[in-house]
């Protein structure tokens, strides 16, 4: 059973099936897959069936309205109430909050159902999602490639139908990369669009909260009920008269052959749809991710300081690390990011004045393998964390918004994305442009997921 958000719902209207039959479903197939696939810490199945009876009885009682029945997840950095939240580190492994992030209470009282909380790197800490105390999350395409992170539980549980949505958390590129690798939808909103309050936190600089789900539609049907905001994609099957920038530095250098074979083949498709492809001025970008590391990194410090004066022991080695960074950054470099910071708002921002999206790959590389470190790209080493954020974490900074949407498949059957980004608040752009590229591009992607999913 494969269904999309708007199937699910018509099918609830028409007595198909219903919420309860739905949860078992879901809950079924999470027992038999995330053993292997460690999607899940928890899983919530006292409360998906509560919530389950309780939408059905408002369906037969015509009251359907939002993400009634819907069965969703969250990355476990997003505080439930009463039900375990431990940000995937073990210092937090008896952790069960006392009421709901924001983005909980908002989307429960339109009716989700809650299956559970999605694994993820340790406090967000890193691009993959390695986690030595709740397993590795395992990319549902192939095992031997990392499923992205931080946020890679959520992508992982939406590829292999294990949801129909999730929220992540996205502070250099976490709902983006793990989207890409994983052949899903995911959305960075505008800076501070989706509340980041009941969540733990990485960097409040940079911190961003957003949807992953499998279809440009039903990731638009989540925003909607996060911000209110009506985001259609009815009648959007053409780009006749949508302007959409390339950049002519930074996000066309140093990228494999393959991802820049299939970039330039999305750029076609977008010309197909009736796009004027408009050339972008980025040569103002220097250092992004240098920056983007110097913010994250300072105030992770920052966040963490009372834990890690009583468990700085109980961090992965990874995490300490990233701790004496933090301590080494000076005030001067920090003040300095954020001078950048505003510099290049404002300059990405004027971009916008010419165009109605930008579009560049989600990453300069295909989904790497499990235990890669390092890549080279045209006789350059990088580390894979540096290389995966290379594209992703400039938005971030900016807060403008930010859509990961796949590309396709790499010749070893692995998902790349597409990356397309709009001024502050035109996240309406984003699934104009994102649903006719899906439209035209992805019906045989789509089919090729629904294939290896069953």
């Amino acid at each position: 059973m494969i269904l999309t958000i708007k199937e699910l719902m018509e099918g609830y209207k028409n007595k198909l099936f219903s919420p309860t039959e739905i949860t078992k479903w879901y809950i079924e197939r999470i027992k038999k897959l995330n053993p292997k696939m460690h999607s899940y810490i928890t899983v919530t199945e006292e409360k998906a069936f509560y919530q389950a009876k309780k939408a059905e009885m408002m369906i037969n009682s015509g009251k359907a309205r939002g993400l009634l029945g819907v069965p969703i997840s969250y990355k476990d950095s997003i505080d439930t109430e009463g039900i375990l939240t431990t940000s995937g580190s073990i210092i937090d492994e008896k952790r069960i909050p006392t009421e709901n992030a924001e983005v909980v209470t908002m989307l429960e009282r339109e009716g989700s159902i809650l299956l559970g909380k999605n694994n993820m790197y340790e406090y967000a800490f890193g691009i993959t999602s390695q986690n030595p105390f709740f397993g590795d999350v395992i990319n549902p395409w192939n095992k031997n490639k990392t499923a992205g992170g931080s946020s890679g539980g959520s992508a992982a549980a939406v590829a292999a139908n294990l949801c129909l949505g999730s929220i992540g958390t996205d502070t250099a590129g976490s709902i983006r990369v793990p989207a890409a690798c994983c052949g899903v939808v995911g959305l960075k909103p505008t800076y501070n669009l989706v509340s980041m309050k009941g969540m733990t936190p990485l960097s409040w600089t940079l911190d961003h909260a957003g949807p992953i789900a499998g279809n440009i539609e039903d990731t638009a049907i989540i925003m909607q009920t996060l911000t209110g905001i009506s985001y259609t994609t009815t009648g959007l099957n053409g780009l006749s008269g949508m302007r959409i920038g390339l950049p002519t530095h930074y996000f066309n250098e140093n990228m494999d052959d393959e991802v820049k074979k299939m970039y330039e083949k999305a750029v076609q498709h977008m010309i197909d749809l009736g796009a004027t492809i408009v050339e972008v001025d980025t040569s103002f970008l220097t250092d992004v991710v240098s920056i983007a590391t110097t913010l994250g990194t300072s105030e992770v410090g920052v966040v963490h300081k009372e834990r890690i004066q009583s468990a700085i022991h109980l961090y992965s080695e990874g995490a300490q690390k990233t701790f004496e960074k933090s301590r080494l950054i000076s005030a001067y470099d920090y003040l300095n990011a954020l001078q950048k910071r505003a510099e290049w708002t404002r300059r990405v921002s004027e971009i916008f004045l010419n165009v109605d999206v930008m579009m560049t790959p989600a990453m300069p590389i295909a989904t790497a393998d499990v235990q890669t470190e390092e890549v080279t790209i045209g006789g350059q080493n990088e580390s894979l964390g540096d290389c995966m954020i290379r594209y992703t974490s400039l938005f971030n900074i900016t807060g403008h918004p930010a859509l990961s949407i796949p590309f396709g498949l790499t010749e070893p059957g692995v998902p790349l994305g597409l990356q397309l980004i709009s001024n502050h608040n035109r996240e309406d752009l984003l699934f104009r442009a994102g649903y006719a590229y899906e439209q035209y591009a992805l019906t045989s992607f789509y089919s090729d997921r629904h294939i290896k999913m069953q």
